[in-house]
């Protein structure tokens, strides 16, 4: 072996001189799979049966990652390289467990209680889900996982079936928010009273304890911020200590109550504009002044093979070990006392698999991107038209606008700000005056086609690592390309910033000019605007990207979303709106109120 220096390195074996117990549990607490098959094989002509080294000396080991990872001893990135340890282990013994079932009729193994996982209906996002049964699994839960996109009625048929002890919901976009309530409701209807455990990116304490925990008095819901939460609650929550369960369930309850009340306390003292007052304060822009630059084409361009090798210069690194539980910015992680020698070591086996992936065309990246004309109408619509000098509307983005009252010179942003209103040359046709025109942008990106066979390889050599660290990959790649993209759309395809010359920290800090705002996001929190993108780029054939009915992204290594070029364009959130703006949205965009309201939950500022 050689290190990064080019000296000769050793490797350490003198582990191998232990007893098998300590050989097997080294090897799991180092993440080591490389004598797995031997030592397993050693062991099985030691103990009496395959459950038996199960249960002794590999779930010894196994508690002893789990002490590490609780006491903040271990990380995430070295917890899944134990769990493939693990796996591989219970995969060698598997043939002799089934040859034992058949002889005596027992495989009864003892759990520390039976889980259910799932991503929920219309959602495809499944690494945290993943990354969570990883560690449950390695502190010995029974993790049955269904999977991704998965309905009510197949998580509790299932769990019926399977009687479980707890059932875990998994979601990423907003509208996953909305089905995990619906998953609550069915299982108070149903009379099931166990734990339900929700989580996910826009997962809350607060939206479970308002939305959900409501609707499920027969049993608890309850949040779970991030992996290494897990063991504990679940732990807590399948106690063989009654008052332990008990005293912990009440403890979740009284919190989740105080939640409400706060909530609520918060919420009556925020002051609120009605819509018309908010489109009054809207963001002053000099439109008399502002000529648009041209996009040096109309309609959509699309991209296939990019190169992987010029998208790599383009990852924000910062947000890949946000997914592994190591925080910190980039690259100061690197030398974090706490963890910077595992966040060292994964950006190293990172590298590694990049250095691959690229050479071996893993993946292929593909993109759409589209100018169109556009104009400003009603203060939050924005119409796009066929061409410059034709009034015919190819479609509406219906936009919100911030509704809580702001200090004096603060405007309630509206992304249609920022794009010239249709009345500023004096109204009327603008058939004959081109110039009286601004433009607006859409893009779909994806770098995820082809992940699929790559995942599936590690899946079945019980690789967890690997298949988590390809898909986090997959979704920096396509961060980086949607950010070269908007860098060529700047400088080149619309060329408002032809001189732009930004170096990567500025580009991850957002120092250019115009923005790139996604549906269901916190400027455009609206994930039904994704409908309208798609009628226009036509991602499905343009780049192989899909959206399931909840508008999650298929391949899920895709980012979409709207180019705005005026200088003073700014990314903002949204905020609470109140119901005269969901009532005016709803009939601008020809929806009923009740869909609307289902669409906009999260950002309500009253309960349905």
């Amino acid at each position: 072996m050689k290190d990064d220096g080019g000296k000769a390195v050793t490797k350490d074996l003198a582990w191998r001189e232990l007893t098998l117990e300590q050989r097997m549990s080294h090897a799991l607490v180092r993440g080591i799979d490389e004598f797995v098959d031997a030592d397993t094989e050693e062991a099985r002509q030691k103990y009496p049966t395959p459950l038996s080294i199960i249960e002794g000396p590999l779930m010894d080991g196994m508690n002893v990652v789990g002490d590490l990872f609780g006491s903040g001893k271990m990380f995430l990135p070295q917890v899944v390289k134990s769990a493939r340890v693990m796996k591989k282990a219970v995969a060698y013994l598997t043939p002799f467990i089934e040859a034992e079932k058949l002889r005596t009729g027992n495989t009864t193994s003892s759990s520390k209680g039976k889980i259910l996982m799932a991503t929920v209906k219309g959602d495809v996002h499944d690494i945290g889900k993943n990354i969570v049964g990883v560690v449950l699994g390695c502190n010995n839960f029974y993790i049955i996982d269904l999977g991704v996109m998965v309905s009510a009625d197949k998580i509790l048929k299932v769990a019926r079936e399977e009687n479980v002890d707890i059932i875990g919901l998994s979601g990423l976009i907003t509208p996953s928010l909305d089905e995990m309530v619906h998953v609550a409701k069915e299982m108070e209807r149903q009379n099931f009273n166990i734990p339900l455990l929700i989580g996910g990116a826009t997962t809350s304490k607060t939206h479970t304890a308002v939305k959900v925990e409501p609707h499920y008095t027969k049993g608890l819901a309850h949040h779970v911020l991030d992996a290494s939460r897990a063991v504990a609650v679940a732990s807590s929550l399948l106690s063989a200590d009654k008052q332990v369960k008990a005293d912990y369930i009440q403890s979740i309850r009284t919190d989740y109550e105080q939640v409400r009340v706060l909530r609520g306390n918060r919420k009556s003292s925020k002051k609120y504009l009605t819509v018309n007052q908010a489109r009054k304060n809207k963001t002053k822009v000099d439109w008399t002044n502002f000529t648009p630059t041209k996009p040096t084409f109309l309609g959509i361009k699309t991209f296939e093979n990019y190169d992987l090798a010029e998208l790599r210069r383009y990852i924000d690194w910062t947000p890949f070990f946000q997914s592994w539980d190591l925080h910190g910015k980039y690259p100061a992680i690197l030398t974090d006392e706490i963890v910077g020698i595992e966040a060292t070591k994964l950006l190293k086996d990172a590298n590694k698999m990049l250095d691959t992936l690229i050479a071996e065309k893993w993946l292929e990246a593909r993109a759409v991107i589209g100018f169109f004309p556009a104009n400003t109408v009603n203060d939050d619509d924005i119409e796009l038209y066929m061409d410059e000098k034709d009034d015919e509307v190819i479609a509406v983005l219906h936009h919100l606008r911030q509704q809580n009252q702001k200090a004096p010179g603060q405007a309630n942003y509206c992304l249609s700000d920022f794009v010239k209103p249709k009345n500023t040359e004096g109204g009327g046709n603008l058939a004959t005056n081109s110039t009286a025109r601004d433009y607006v942008g859409g893009f779909a990106v994806t770098t995820g086609i082809g992940i699929e066979e790559h995942v599936a390889r590690f899946e079945r050599d019980h690789d967890d690592y690997n298949a988590i660290l390809l898909k986090a990959l997959a979704d920096r790649f396509a961060e980086a390309f949607a950010e070269r993209m908007h860098e060529r759309v700047r400088t080149e395809f619309w060329g408002y910033a032809k001189s732009e010359n930004l170096s990567s920290d500025q580009l991850n800090d957002e120092e250019y000019s115009g923005i790139r705002p996604a549906p269901g996001y916190p400027a455009c929190p609206d994930h039904t605007e994704k409908a309208t993108l798609w009628q226009l780029l036509n991602p499905d054939e343009n780049a192989g990207i899909s959206i399931t009915e909840s508008y999650a992204m298929y391949p899920t290594a895709a980012v979409s979303g709207w180019y705005f070029a005026h200088p003073d364009a700014k990314y903002f959130g949204l905020g609470q709106i109140s119901k005269d703006q969901v009532e005016d949205y709803a009939e601008r965009k020809g929806m009923g109120l009740e869909e609307a309201e289902r669409w906009l939950a999260p950002v309500l500022n009253y309960d349905v």
